[in-house]
């Protein structure tokens, strides 16, 4: 009787171990298709905010197509013209894409 006690003690106590094991397993998975991914995209949207210029074709965060006219670097804020003489200033950090680059991809869908 006291055998079947310690081995079913025994059995339980590698079911910790076997639990640890695959919450790990499930952490990498959720880290390799969920946050890497996340990471990668947010660093392609940063490189692409300091690497704006006059003339560059964007869309702001609010789905505006424009483009830059000038950069005022000490306040972070971006002038895009929209129309021909119609002129917003924008948070430097809501210019997401190259407006260029995702008209095309659109003509190619």
């Amino acid at each position: 009787m006291t055998t079947i006690v310690l081995a079913a003690q025994a059995t339980q106590s590698g079911g910790g171990m076997s639990f640890l094991l695959m919450m790990v397993a499930i952490f990498a998975i959720m880290w390799f298709f969920m946050i890497r991914p996340q990471q990668k995209k947010q660093k392609e949207i940063r490189n692409f905010q300091n690497s704006i210029e006059p003339g560059t074709k964007v869309v702001t965060g609010g789905g505006i197509y424009g483009t830059v006219k000038s950069i005022d670097m000490a306040a972070n804020v971006i002038e895009v013209e929209i129309a021909r003489g119609v002129v917003i200033r924008v948070d430097r950090g809501y210019v997401f894409a190259d407006a260029s680059s995702s008209a095309m991809q659109n003509n190619q869908k």
